[in-house]
């Protein structure tokens, strides 16, 4: 069970972190050696998780396969693990009323996270939850939070444009009634375009958050384009895993041990 009072310190250091001129770069997390080992990176003010990689390293579907137990247990975990706020990729909430998308926030904050995405895909499909639904589950877990007295920073996700939609009316729409609800960040991943990124920025009445991919702007000029967040999923996984293929190939073909087989990453 987390410390209310030092969950609550950590909740505004998030949300400050948020209104910071500086973008907020959250590499994301999936266990708690990723974590210990992006903690220790100097730089790094927060820790994200992501729950697709989380349920990769399991064996686990994505779409909230894993189930809400053994996310949040995943999430103690790493949140009892470093000293930085911890904000938990908790998908759509797991549960299909927003009462259950409470309790889920309110489980969240018991295991130590601060903040947490929600989106408003619906688990297993390509469909959006209507947004008047969606903006009803956010309504709840902030009013969960409050009760708490956490201030969870609420990071509501639309994936208009990760299910096919070419749509910034759309995620303005979406944005704008989850910011009403009670979201702290509007986060619109799938968007890369610049211009559209600064339509997002100056239409919704939130801080935005975007995932950087492949392709998309660098995190200095998403800065520049009035981003406040910025974070990257499962690649930070892909990266760790194409080294780990790199090594093993270097190794079976009989190379010297690189440097980097003598890393461990750091508890402090």
């Amino acid at each position: 069970m987390a410390d209310l009072d030092t969950a609550a310190a950590r909740a505004q250091e998030l949300l400050r972190l948020h209104a910071d001129p500086a973008i907020l770069v959250l590499v994301n997390v999936w266990d708690v050696a990723s974590a210990q080992t992006v903690a220790s990176v100097p730089g790094c003010r927060a820790i994200a998780t992501a729950s697709w990689a989380m349920a990769a390293a399991h064996g686990i579907a994505d779409g909230e396969a894993i189930g809400r137990d053994r996310m949040l247990e995943l999430v103690g975990e790493i949140a009892g693990a470093v000293a930085l706020p911890v904000t938990a990729d908790l998908e759509s909430g797991y549960g299909e009323t927003p009462a259950e998308v409470g309790e889920t926030v309110g489980r969240a904050i018991a295991a130590g996270a601060v903040g947490c995405n929600l989106e408003d895909g619906v688990p297993g499909a390509t469909l959006l939850r209507d947004a008047q639904d969606a903006a009803r589950r956010v309504q709840a877990a902030r009013e969960r939070a409050d009760r708490e007295g956490v201030p969870v920073v609420i990071n509501a996700r639309t994936d208009v444009y990760l299910r096919g939609a070419d749509d910034a009316e759309a995620a303005l729409l979406r944005g704008r009634a989850y910011a009403a609800a009670g979201a702290d960040c509007v986060f619109v991943p799938g968007v890369i375009e610049r211009e559209t990124i600064r339509a997002l920025v100056e239409g919704i009445p939130a801080p935005v958050s975007v995932l950087a991919r492949p392709g998309a702007p660098s995190v200095s000029e998403l800065e520049a384009l009035g981003v406040a967040r910025v974070s990257f999923g499962p690649g930070p996984m892909g990266a760790a895993l194409a080294a780990l293929a790199r090594t093993a190939s270097q190794l079976l073909q009989g190379g010297a041990p690189a440097d980097e087989l003598g890393y461990r990453p750091s508890a402090d």
